[in-house]
């Protein structure tokens, strides 16, 4: 049985992600910085996708991953990152965990795994 979050519309979820870092003092800049590092969109096609309300399943399907999404790990949801089998499910829980990341005050240059 299919995960229900793979049909949520990515745009539902994306207001979320600014409430969380806003609420902790960080930008909508930061958080489409991250989104477009994880998925190699750049800041049109994120946009197009919000506006398009596409759902996650599509989203990470026309994602172009990042070479070192495999260098995020750690728990988020109770559950280590890394260790997902289901590869679309891994792509939802590694933006999750950049979030939360950043939510924390961890410097994007870290987040973004590039330092």
């Amino acid at each position: 049985m299919e995960h229900r979050i793979f049909g949520m519309s990515f745009a539902r979820i994306y207001p979320l992600y600014v409430e969380k870092l806003e609420r902790k003092g960080r930008t909508t800049t930061e958080l489409d910085e991250v989104i477009e590092w994880l998925t190699g969109f750049d800041e049109a096609e994120l946009r197009r996708h919000l506006e398009a309300g596409t759902t996650l399943r599509d989203f990470f399907a026309e994602a172009r991953l990042n070479p070192d999404a495999a260098l995020i790990t750690g728990v988020i949801c109770g559950v280590r990152v890394e260790e997902i089998d289901d590869p679309l499910m891994q792509r939802i829980r590694y933006l999750d965990k950049l979030v939360d990341e950043l939510a924390r005050g961890k410097a994007l240059q870290k987040v973004l795994r590039s330092a």
